[in-house]
């Protein structure tokens, strides 16, 4: 059982993983799929039908478009950073709204499981377990994390070999930090950027990291 207590405004590293490390992503519109998900259930509105506004595709059909036109939502998170890995991800969120990272995590976790589910032809849990969440209650730890975040590909991909390898990694929200706003609609990064000094610190910080722990 999860003993965190979840606070408004505080910021928390949330992770989890496939069930006996399976991959929870096959083909690209899994991933657009999740990230997708990370916006549609990012509301204080009730989720009527899980399915409703983005049926699940079959392999044959091609890679879905990550369609973001929800009106009127009322955000219970902040979505500051997120990495997704082949078999597993990584967030970092900032409460909202009272019960807003339980909730979203439940609507989320929901959600895919039961497109991927469906998609692949099997029943049963995805994730290994519930959600993780790790309390960011001191600066140095939140000045390290992101970082550690945006960088997993580079630790955990063959195919990641240098920063500008990791720069065009399509399933993370780092291009939005270097300025390019691929997922505008789902984080909220000025709060961090302000923490490095803006894109520039922030890429500096990240060569840092990478030169600190080469692979």
């Amino acid at each position: 059982m999860r003993k965190i207590e979840f606070a408004d405004d505080e910021i928390y590293h949330v992770y989890n993983r496939g069930v006996e490390k399976r991959d929870i992503f096959e083909i690209t519109s899994d991933y657009k799929r999740f990230i997708h998900d990370l916006y549609e259930f990012n509301d204080d509105q009730r989720v009527l039908n899980l399915g409703y506004r983005y049926n699940c595709p079959s392999k044959q059909k091609g890679e879905p478009d990550i369609i973001l036109n929800k009106s009127g939502r009322i955000p219970i998170v902040e979505i500051l950073v997120f990495t997704l890995m082949p078999n597993h991800y990584h967030l970092l969120l900032r409460q909202k709204k009272p019960d807003g990272i339980t909730r979203f995590m439940h609507k989320l976790g929901t959600g895919y499981t039961m497109y991927f589910n469906k998609k692949y032809q099997r029943s049963g849990c995805l994730f290994q377990g519930p959600f993780k969440a790790v309390h960011v209650n001191d600066e140095a730890h939140l000045i390290h994390l992101p970082h550690y975040i945006h960088t997993n590909p580079y630790r955990g991909l063959a195919s990641i070999k240098t920063l500008k390898d990791l720069q065009q990694y399509r399933w993370s929200s780092f291009s939005d930090y270097l300025g390019h706003r691929l997922y505008r609609h789902i984080i909220t990064r000025q709060f961090l950027l302000n923490s490095y000094g803006g894109q520039e610190g922030y890429i500096r910080y990240t060569k840092n990291h990478i030169e600190a722990k080469p692979r």
